[in-house]
């Protein structure tokens, strides 16, 4: 049997429509077939490449880091260069926000991926406030294993329960809802930019009064920054716009520049509950792994040494200028987490695979099939924007 063969047969498909490109290679922007088909990836890998595919510094990293030594032992146990050197410098990146505890983000748990940092959290939020009462925003995403499914919305956990009692939803941005969030809460979990609703930034007033209202009752404010960390958009945190500080802090997907890494981030005070009663309170055995986060520590330094936050405003506006279209309702962003959307799915799926074809890659979103995703690494250059607009101006036709 040929690759495509094999893979329909004996890799676990999760839908009946794969998209199935053979990919042989990948550099910057693009992927390339085994017949030299070449696609610009305008999702990076849905949020995972914010510095490119390949970037020369991460493959360094990697390769420096085999050289030397990869796993060692379980989470926690040895001192680890890379480990050490990434919680130190991510730290950095907070060190002038502090909670309204007055503390500062300078603990973090490195996870295998974004689920893990929402799991660890949800335990974290428990251990230390001793409640068991999660809230988390209607049509949000924040993960497939079952605690993080348990926030999730009813048509994709509907038929995995029984899930994790005692999850309330709230309706994002609206103020009336913020009386459910009450002394029983031991978290609330929420996206500055909601991702899988299709680009949602949060309202200022709202998320201030979020924060006011989880300080009343004694609850903790969790940022799920999983999609919207390490750049993508425009500030190295999404957070940073919005002058509210979170408790707990999320983060995955850009932050390992294509190596699998997640991680939640809080003042030692509460991650010091870990430590005992029980003993080992939450651990992992690959988690922080010492390659992942030498490749994270060279995408972290990229981003801040290249500055490839500067133009993300820019390279966005230009995308939302050059996006005019009778069938486009509307385009949502915050800095280059982009939502094109369309009357339908039914409108907008022979679009996405129309470009494909092009070799331009989009994509839609979990709880907004109507809406076309666009997060391209930020690297992308004005003319690659100006190209990629005109493939998908031409599928729409």
């Amino acid at each position: 049997m040929n690759h495509r063969q094999i893979f329909l047969q004996n890799i676990a498909q999760t839908s009946d429509f794969p998209l199935a490109l053979e990919i042989e290679k990948a550099e910057g922007i693009y992927l390339y077939g085994k017949n030299g088909e070449r696609y610009m990836d305008l999702i990076s890998g849905i949020g995972v490449s914010n510095v490119g595919h390949r970037h020369p510094n991460v493959v360094n990293a990697i390769k420096s880091q085999v050289d030397k030594y990869m796993h060692l032992m379980v989470y926690g146990e040895y001192i680890q260069q890379p480990q050490v050197m990434l919680a130190d410098a991510i730290t950095m990146t907070l060190v002038n926000f502090q909670t309204t505890s007055g503390l500062t983000l300078d603990n973090v748990y490195f996870t295998n991926s974004g689920a893990e940092a929402v799991e660890g959290a949800m335990k974290l939020a428990k251990r230390y406030t001793g409640r068991t009462g999660i809230v988390a925003c209607h049509s949000s995403y924040h993960g497939s294993t079952q605690g993080a499914l348990s926030l999730g919305d009813e048509h994709f956990k509907r038929n995995f329960r029984p899930l994790l009692p005692s999850i309330i939803k709230i309706h994002r941005n609206q103020l009336i809802d913020l009386e459910k969030i009450t002394a029983n809460t031991a978290a609330v979990f929420f996206e500055p930019v909601g991702g899988e609703s299709g680009i949602r930034p949060a309202n200022h007033i709202y998320l201030k009064q979020l924060r006011k209202r989880c300080d009343e009752v004694g609850a903790l404010l969790v940022f799920d920054e999983v999609q919207s960390g390490f750049g993508r958009t425009g500030t190295f945190w999404a957070f940073e716009q919005y002058d509210v500080v979170p408790d707990i802090l999320l983060c995955a997907k850009g932050m390992g520049g294509g190596m699998p890494i997640g991680a939640f981030i809080a003042p030692k005070l509460i991650m010091s509950v870990f430590k005992e009663n029980p003993i080992l309170g939450h651990i992992t055995t690959f988690g922080g792994h010492p390659v992942s986060c030498a490749a994270s520590f060279a995408t972290l330094n990229t981003i801040l040494e290249e500055n490839l936050t500067r133009d993300v405003e820019e390279k966005a506006n230009l995308f939302k200028k050059l996006l005019l279209h009778p069938k486009i309702k509307e385009v949502r962003n915050k800095g280059l987490m982009m939502a094109v959307e369309f009357e339908d799915f039914d409108t907008l799926k022979p679009i996405i695979d129309k470009a494909m074809s092009k070799g331009v890659i989009t994509d839609w979103f979990l709880y907004c099939d109507n809406s076309m995703r666009i997060a391209p690494p930020l690297i992308i250059t004005e003319e690659e924007i100006r190209q990629a607009c005109k493939v998908i101006l031409a599928s729409i036709d």
